[in-house]
């Protein structure tokens, strides 16, 4: 009778592997489970930190050194730029003014501002002056600093709280990928609030994802999404530390996958909660720069009147 059936085979294999030394071999398995103790929270507790972070910090002002880089799988290549200085002033509840500085001679690389609605940012060396609604999107690959927007980059340094009567926010327990000092990968349990901004009686769409370190319970990473559900920005937040009384990440670091563009903020001194006024988010048009109105691109022109820039504004 031939014996073919799987389970024939099976059971001769097995009679077979111990005479043999070289049909198996046994190894360990790597321990990659992070080892640091756990801290516990709930989704009150999580939504709490969030709020009262984003009501404690009514503004900040920070000297940082800032790294850039643009381009990835669509452009074909990455350019990464010399690290500068730079200075960031921000203030509730959408006020943004970001300056970077250019290497040794220390003119001004970039200028931007945005009062939450409207943006304008300066480029010196190109001698261009970008203006626009913050909802107004471009991806110029040959100009890779117009695609930048204050907006993005206050809605990343400053999370914003959780508004319980426009949003949701569900509580999930995750797993997050870090690096021992030897460069293996190690899983850490990790808590995810998912954020719902409500859209509707029976309908939402996802707002964000902040990620919570279980060693700290501080957020340690914030995925923010567009209506379409398309992940826009991926924010990092590393290094805490105390300035002025409130804890603060010292590293973060901003992706933005659809423009290919990515800027890290590492924070050299901050100051939180001192005043800060209105003429210090004000950036006037310089003479005879070109002018590029994201809103009306077809009639941006160089150096238009200063009475039609006035205008515009």
């Amino acid at each position: 009778m031939r014996r073919s059936s799987p389970c024939w085979t099976l059971a001769l294999l097995l009679a077979v592997m111990p005479a043999t030394g070289c049909l198996f071999r046994t190894r360990p398995v790597e321990d990659t489970i992070s080892k640091a103790p756990l801290k516990e929270s709930s989704q009150s507790g999580l939504i709490d930190v969030i709020n009262q972070q984003a009501a404690t910090i009514r503004s900040l002002q920070a000297t940082v050194d800032i790294d850039t880089s643009a381009g990835g799988a669509k452009k074909g290549h990455v350019t990464d730029y010399k690290e500068i200085r730079g200075y960031v002033l921000a203030r509730q509840p959408a006020m943004l003014h970001m300056i970077g500085l250019l290497p040794i001679v220390r003119t001004t690389a970039f200028d931007m501002v945005s009062n939450g609605d409207q943006f304008k940012l300066w480029i010196p060396p190109k001698n261009r002056f970008v203006v626009g609604r913050n909802d107004v999107k471009s991806s110029n690959a040959d100009q890779p600093m117009e695609n930048l927007r204050p907006q993005e980059i206050y809605d990343a340094l400053l999370i914003r709280h959780i508004d319980s009567d426009h949003e949701i926010a569900v509580l999930e327990n995750s797993e997050e990928i870090l690096h021992d000092t030897k460069g293996h990968r190690v899983l850490q349990e990790s808590y995810e609030l998912i954020v719902i901004r409500r859209k509707g009686d029976h309908e939402g769409i996802l707002s964000r994802k902040i990620v919570f370190s279980r060693t700290d319970l501080r957020p340690h990473r914030q995925y923010i999404y567009n209506d379409q559900g398309k992940l826009v920005t991926d924010a990092r937040y590393a290094e805490y530390k105390e300035y002025d009384g409130v804890s603060f990440p010292s590293r973060i670091e901003i992706v933005r996958p659809q423009e290919e563009y990515d800027i890290t903020l590492n924070v050299l001194k901050m100051e939180i909660n001192k005043p800060l006024r209105d003429d210090q988010f004000a950036l006037e048009q310089p003479p005879g720069a070109v002018v590029v109105n994201l809103d009306h691109p077809q009639s941006s022109a160089a150096g238009p009147p200063a009475a039609e820039a006035n205008s515009k504004r």
